[in-house]
């Protein structure tokens, strides 16, 4: 009886708006039990509409300071509103993402049981615009509270189960929450990965956006995150596909520093970007550290290394490297030999030209015009069938 007494006691202290109530001696004794089952019963009005106005919410804020119980105090928090007023897909949540949410919420709150995890996959699943990975994002941290307070649980989710919330982000471009999810210390109980970076990268790759690329750059290095020889060539693609050299030098040398093994891939990128740009030094350099590790040549660094050659004004040079290439690949990518070469010829010597200073254009594009078909007629006496357009490159001007 006493017990009872007690519980309607604080049942009318929780419907009270009286501020002093809440610092009342009656509302800190010290049997939590009693007052989180008053407590319980007057959250259930709420629901039922029983109780309105400013009530719950002052009610809420009080009881955080007064029991000092912040777990408790946030699991008990009321619904939120599906409805924002603007009956818009990206201001309200699907219906297909509301009805999984209500489930896990009413599993949380009312019946205080652990959802199936089933459940938490469907709505990662569902989730089809930025207001369904806000709602998304939103259970994930009741859930973490719930796993802590109630189960005593203080690992984070597994790794697998956040990067399906990245990729769920990704999908719906809702970039800022999968940011988020490579935060080392987080509220949601996600558990950063290198994974997860990689789909936002890819997103930047999608976009050639490379300020985001910067971004997910920094958090990576922020969280301690260790990278890969796949983040290398996102990285590598971004600053080549948005023409940013000094971007491409930053992060290879991260790279490297970290002892990053790169991949064939990532060597053709940055290989092709140094000879592009005209930057002879750099390419040595590169063509240098991949051949530590790689023996033979791919179509994209044989051809960067005999564009280095013509650069140097060695067209017998850049004609034994396509010939190497020419005996040393398989016949199925010896096939884009001529298609390479055809490049060489009518695009590769514009681009490098126009990475030049001004005052340098004119004398690159008078050596090239004697080199290139220097080089051809060298390809020809070696007894390779070297058919390529050669009329609007000797053509006076062309390059100038």
């Amino acid at each position: 009886m006493q017990v009872a007494s007690k519980a309607r006691r604080g049942a009318r202290v929780l419907g009270s708006t009286t501020p002093t109530l809440f610092i009342s001696k009656r509302v800190q004794f010290s049997n939590v039990e009693v007052i989180e089952a008053s407590y319980r019963s007057s959250l259930w009005r709420s629901y039922h509409g029983t109780i309105h106005g400013n009530h719950m919410p002052f009610a809420l804020k009080n009881w955080k300071k007064t029991l000092q119980y912040p777990m408790w105090s946030m699991m008990i928090m009321p619904r939120i509103s599906f409805s924002s007023g603007v009956n818009t897909n990206e201001s309200t949540p699907t219906e297909a993402v509301k009805e999984v949410y209500d489930k896990i919420l009413k599993s949380v709150v009312e019946q205080r049981t652990a959802p199936p995890n089933a459940l938490l996959w469907s709505l990662i699943e569902k989730c089809s615009n930025h207001e369904d990975i806000k709602h998304l994002f939103q259970i994930l941290q009741r859930l973490r509270i719930f796993r802590l307070s109630n189960l005593r649980i203080h690992d984070d989710f597994n790794c697998a189960l956040c990067r399906e919330i990245t990729k769920a982000c990704v999908r719906v471009s809702a970039i800022d929450f999968g940011k988020k999810a490579l935060w080392k210390h987080n509220v949601y109980g996600l558990s950063p990965t290198i994974g997860s970076a990689h789909h936002l990268l890819m997103y930047a790759k999608q976009k050639n956006d490379s300020k985001l690329m910067v971004e997910i750059m920094k958090l990576l290095k922020k969280n301690d995150l260790p990278l890969q020889p796949g983040t290398a060539d996102i990285v590598f693609r971004i600053c080549y596909n948005t023409d940013n050299w000094e971007l491409m030098s930053k992060y290879s040398k991260r790279f490297v520093k970290a002892g990053i093994q790169l991949r064939q891939t990532s060597f053709d990128t940055w290989m092709e970007f140094a000879s592009k740009i005209g930057d002879i030094d750099s390419l040595w350099k590169i063509e240098e550290l991949r051949a530590e590790s790689m023996k033979q040549h791919t179509l994209a660094t044989g051809f960067s290394c005999a564009k280095g050659f013509l650069l140097e004004h060695k067209p017998e040079n850049a004609a034994a490297i396509i010939q190497v290439l020419n005996q040393t690949l398989s016949d199925a990518k010896r096939q884009g030999i001529i298609v390479e070469l055809q490049k060489l010829v009518s695009e590769w010597p514009l681009e490098v030209i126009k990475h030049q200073k001004d005052e340098d254009r004119k004398a690159l594009a008078a050596a090239l015009q004697n080199d290139i078909p220097a080089m051809v007629s060298s390809l020809l006496s070696m007894g390779l069938e070297v058919n390529v357009n050669m009329e609007d490159f000797t053509r006076e001007g062309v390059l100038c």
